[in-house]
């Protein structure tokens, strides 16, 4: 099992009927310079630190025959508490906060 980070997404105009729905991400090996093409089906996102499996155990996970899957993104790793999450993520859109005017004080 290997920690990596996702670096980008791998995009083709044709599938093969044998990958099931997910989609295929480049990730980087942390602690070296190793990029894989690893099949996702939990919906990571650019940045975000992963968990990948590879040969037999990635297969394995499919149901049925196995799919031409060499590497297989099992799980996302949470930042620690505390600390900024490294996902690149848009920013929150937020409408103007409605306030009331303001009731002042009769004086006599």
């Amino acid at each position: 099992m290997h920690r990596a980070v996702v670096t980008g997404s791998v995009w083709s105009t044709r599938r093969i009927d044998g990958v099931p729905q997910g989609a295929f991400l480049e990730v980087t090996v942390s602690g070296s310079d190793a990029t894989l093409i690893a099949f996702d089906v939990l919906g990571s996102g650019v940045g975000e630190e992963v968990l990948v499996v590879q040969g037999s155990v990635a297969a394995a996970w499919f149901p049925g025959p196995p799919p031409p899957v060499d590497a297989l993104i099992i799980g996302s790793v949470d930042p620690a508490p505390g600390v900024a999450s490294p996902r690149k993520t848009s920013p929150r859109k937020t409408s103007p906060r409605k306030t009331s005017p303001r009731r002042t004080a009769a004086k006599s």
